[in-house]
């Protein structure tokens, strides 16, 4: 009874956090929920009794996966700045 609840809180908790992941607009708040949603995923994983597959979904899922998307788009926004710079210098 109580590993059937687990089971079904754990689906009901990926089911909720996986559509904020695809509605979230701000790449940054998008990060923030895939990540949320890596340990959710990780949760489901350890309740379904797969520790091995739940260990490697916390290691890519929850902080790889979001720090390369935090990595990309602070690599953008720098190269942006530097575009930008360069138009400003070009107008001189």
């Amino acid at each position: 009874m109580i590993e059937a609840c687990l089971r079904w809180s754990a689906i009901a908790l990926v089911a909720a956090i996986g559509p904020a992941v695809a509605l979230t607009r701000d790449p940054r708040a998008q990060a923030i929920t895939l990540t949320l949603y890596g340990l959710a995923l990780t949760l489901l994983f350890f309740v379904l009794q797969a520790p091995d597959v739940a260990l490697a979904q916390a290691t890519v899922g929850a902080v790889a996966l979001p720090l390369m998307v935090l990595l990309t788009l602070a690599r953008m926004r720098r190269m942006d700045r530097d575009r930008d710079r360069g138009d400003d210098e070009e107008e001189r």
